[in-house]
């Protein structure tokens, strides 16, 4: 099964990395839901969640206060301004 490789970081700290099944963000120019295959992107987040499905953990979230989204063959690279790790959603 195809799986994106994802990793958040915010401006001064390292938030989360790993293997997923789905990101969710939301971005200046609305929600944004990938899967794996997605087409390559770039794109700028509006403060809010992120949600992320791990392959092998539950759902969870990522308080983020704006940043920038990236999509390139299956890898997800979120850098937040400011962000911290939620629970499970």
């Amino acid at each position: 099964m195809a799986e994106l490789q994802v990793e958040i970081v915010a401006a001064d700290h390292f938030v989360w990395s790993g293997p997923a099944k789905l990101v969710k963000a939301r971005s200046v120019d609305g929600e944004v839901g990938v899967l794996p295959g997605h087409v390559p992107m770039l794109s700028v987040l509006a403060a809010g969640d992120l949600e992320i499905e791990p392959v092998s953990e539950s759902r969870f979230s990522v308080q983020i206060d704006g940043g920038f989204f990236s999509v390139e063959s299956d890898r997800v690279v979120i850098v937040a301004d400011n962000a911290v790790l939620g629970t499970a959603a």
